[in-house]
């Protein structure tokens, strides 16, 4: 972790009584010996309510879920959805895979970086963007495409990338 995310990191991780219930909730899905189930919904929980995941918070929750903590560091570093270091309100993810690719992703990336005026891996200074690579999101019909949040954008050109950025 970089030195400002830890500075940004609260010393003792808590999840509210909510996130807790809403873990339960997740893990009760399965045969208890099975918990380490709901590991990835466990993390997207914290993620929800911190907006993302440190070292302490990873380790918490591997402890809610009863798993190692390398289980925990394991399932929260391999995944691109579940952010390491502090984000912008509203984070930006571009498909690079080969649809996107090969339909211009490299121009929408373009437009964004210019837009914003942030690289790829970035946070625009207000902190109301953060813009990430990520290798499929599984809309390849609809290339080239990004996420924001959580709602999918296809079809994209610099006009509707402007459109879609300004209603947030």
């Amino acid at each position: 972790m970089n030195d400002t995310a830890m500075e940004n990191a609260p010393e003792t991780p808590v999840l509210s009584q909510a996130a807790l219930d809403e873990i339960e909730q997740e893990c009760a899905k399965y045969p208890p010996d099975r918990r380490q189930s709901a590991l990835l919904a466990a993390l997207r929980i914290a993620q929800d309510e911190h907006g993302w995941l440190w070292d302490g918070m990873i380790e918490h929750v591997a402890g809610v879920i009863g798993v190692p903590p390398v289980r925990a560091y394991e399932v929260a570093t391999f995944y691109s959805m579940y952010h390491l270091k502090p984000v912008g309100r509203n984070v930006i993810r571009l498909c690079t895979n080969i649809s996107c690719m090969l339909r211009g992703c490299d121009e929408i990336q373009r437009h964004i970086e210019q837009k914003l005026g942030i690289r790829m891996g970035q946070t625009t200074g207000d902190e109301r963007f953060t813009l990430q690579e990520v290798e499929c999101l599984c809309a390849c019909a609809g290339a080239p495409m990004m996420q924001v949040n959580k709602e999918y954008h296809e079809n994209l050109t610099p006009e509707r990338v402007d459109e879609i950025l300004a209603r947030y």
